[in-house]
């Protein structure tokens, strides 16, 4: 099959479409033929093994455990393990692989499902990680209805998801974002946009019961200062060009000063699981979730899109087609 692979961590001109071998299906695990494959800021750190730590996290010490590249698939299975039931070949799906950006893909059961039937495959390709986290960040943040929820970043892979599942639990959500994809933000149901270049989230005179701070990069005391006196602030991100802590220093700070104050800061770590994606299919299904995707590349075009990911210019998501 064809496959991007890179053998060295390293930037985007490292990666190669080659021929490789066809991975073959294991227990528990469905081997699917891929459509479509999923553009994230965590395909960047794979591949360019940084900050360190995430070599630690089973990906390669000194180089790529796993060459293929990619995480996020939607396809159709081709095969399964001798124990898996819950699919069959034929069934239209979407998950997290060990390996996307390839003709096929092997899935774990528990991080796949059945695909929603109102989405294209390259729309369904880029739900898994960015919704799964959106997802997760408003739960920890536990976001009920007729609470004041700002999201930055919101213009992003996670912030697009994150703003619809706030207006979905019922929260009036301000949103932050670049000039150019206000319009965007608004589209997808912010209740109020705040242009970040020409004015300052922290300079009126909102309280917030949640911040969903999505890659972002103010300091906690800007974040508390609009942040109610028992608030909940959830970083879900914070891009630096740190090696070792890539923004994490200050999400370990936050926690260690929640232990002080009654504001409540926290982070979190994303897990895709077939229940969330179940969950995130229904709502999908619903009208309640669309998920917004920027451009689409072919395959050999990889190395393009994740540049243009990392590049910022992105609105809403990048899908592969394969």
């Amino acid at each position: 099959m064809k496959a991007i692979v890179h053998d060295e961590y390293g930037n985007a001109d490292g990666l190669e479409l080659r021929e490789i071998d066809r991975p073959e299906v294991g227990d528990g695990e469905v081997l699917v033929k891929v459509h479509a494959a999923g553009v994230d800021r965590g395909v960047w750190h794979v591949m360019t093994g940084l900050p360190y730590p995430i070599r630690l996290a089973g990906f390669g010490l000194r180089a790529p455990k796993n060459p293929v590249l990619g995480s996020d698939v939607a396809g159709v299975v081709e095969a399964v393990g001798d124990d898996v039931t819950a699919f069959r070949p034929g069934d239209e799906v979407f998950g997290v692989a060990e390996g996307s950006y390839a003709e096929y893909a092997v899935v774990a059961v528990d991080k796949l499902a059945a695909m929603p039937v109102n989405l294209s495959f390259e729309q369904a390709a880029v739900v898994p990680t960015s919704a799964s986290t959106a997802l997760q960040a408003l739960r920890k943040g536990n976001v009920r209805a007729g609470q004041k929820v700002l999201i930055t970043g919101a213009s992003g892979g996670v912030g697009t998801f994150a703003v619809q599942l706030a207006k979905a639990l019922g929260a009036e959500v301000t949103a932050v974002c670049s000039t150019s994809k206000v319009g965007l933000v608004r589209s997808i149901g912010a209740d109020h946009v705040i242009d970040y270049k020409t004015a300052d989230f922290a300079a009126g005179g909102d309280r917030f019961d949640v911040i969903i701070d999505i890659g972002g990069n103010a300091t906690l005391a800007r974040l508390r200062s609009v942040l109610t006196p028992k608030g909940k602030l959830v970083i879900t991100g914070g891009e630096t060009d740190g090696r070792w802590l890539g923004g994490a220093d200050r999400q370990i700070r936050a926690q260690v000063l929640s232990l002080f104050i009654g504001q409540k800061l926290g982070t979190f770590i994303a897990a895709v699981s077939a229940k969330d994606l179940g969950a995130l299919k229904e709502m999908i299904e619903n009208g309640r979730l669309t998920p917004v995707v920027d451009r689409t590349y072919p395959l050999s075009e990889a190395p393009e899109a994740i540049l243009y990911l990392d590049e910022g210019n992105a609105r809403g998501k990048v899908a592969i087609a394969v």
